[in-house]
């Protein structure tokens, strides 16, 4: 089957502000799958936007790709690949990433045999949620270091959740707990179906089992119901992150904890105040990258 590639090449703070742009958008067409990288070792603010498509591209296409910078567009070079797979090709040179126990890797890779290493299989054409973001490998470690510092979680909450990964990883950790999933993208629940058979991850209300809904943050019946949380993880932004921090207060119980991420260091400040205004006080926090993750926890 043919695909074609769309590549664009610019610094490092105008791919990465692309990026953080293709994350807002509530509507894109997912066979248009993107990333960015560096485009060496030794050149780290030199950067590479890259897109796969299974199709030639035409202005659909390339409009939603220029439309993702901010006012001009770096030249985007479109290019034939080879007559093959084009998702076997969107997921080659992505490699599998360790964060805490956690190993996450493609269904092409092998799984790590290590004893303790917990493995989970993510297609990366999945662009939202593959483990590869600096903020969800952060989120996998920082889940570890809290259940190795004692948390006890009966009920979590993976708000914004993808792909599932972080609430498949949640579920590794503490796998009697009561889990509930959402996003407010409609194809994620296929996609977190096929990612959890993928993983032998059960669906369904039982404990142990991911309940998937789909939702504008905590605004649905099942998530207030089901709440509240003990562990509630966001893996979103920093906007969405400060407008919500009454919702996810309101869902956490006293004593609880919640994961964020999804905002850059620079924005930690404001996102910090918002919560702290909500009762909530800073226990842990990691830089990855650009990006900072807080495990923050309510007062009782």
């Amino acid at each position: 089957m043919s695909s074609w590639k769309l590549t664009a090449f610019a610094s490092k703070p105008i791919v990465q502000a692309a990026l953080l742009e293709h994350d807002e958008r509530e509507e894109w067409d997912y066979d248009l799958v993107i990333s960015g990288r560096e485009v060496a070792e030794d050149r780290p603010q030199d950067w590479v936007l890259e897109a796969w498509y299974p199709a030639k591209p035409d202005k659909t296409q390339t409009g939603a790709i220029a439309s993702l910078f901010a006012g001009k567009a770096p030249k985007l070079t479109v290019e034939k690949l080879p007559d093959e797979d084009w998702l076997t090709l969107s997921q080659q040179g992505v490699d599998p990433i360790r964060a805490g126990r956690f190993y996450v890797h493609t269904p092409e890779h092998e799984p790590d045999r290590a004893e303790g290493t917990i493995n989970l299989a993510i297609p990366a054409s999945q662009a939202f949620g593959t483990g590869q973001h600096e903020t969800t490998a952060g989120c996998l470690a920082m889940l570890d270091a809290m259940k190795r510092s004692g948390v006890v979680a009966r009920k979590i909450a993976d708000i914004g959740t993808g792909t599932g990964l972080l609430a498949f990883g949640a579920r590794t950790l503490w796998p009697r707990a009561e889990f509930t999933a959402s996003d407010i993208d409609e194809v994620c629940a296929s996609v977190i179906a096929d990612n959890a058979a993928l993983n032998d991850v059960p669906i369904g209300a039982q404990r142990g089992a991911v309940t998937m809904v789909i939702a504008p943050g905590t605004d649905h019946p099942v998530i207030e119901a089901r709440g509240p949380y003990d562990v509630l993880i966001a893996n979103i932004l920093a906007g969405p992150l400060i407008d919500l921090a009454p919702d996810f207060a309101a869902a956490t119980k006293a004593g609880g904890h919640v994961l964020l991420a999804g905002l850059l260091e620079t924005q930690e400040a404001n996102v910090r105040k918002a919560y702290r205004a909500q009762g909530f006080r800073l226990a842990s926090r990691l830089v990855n990258g650009d990006w900072s993750i807080l495990w923050l926890r309510k007062r009782r």
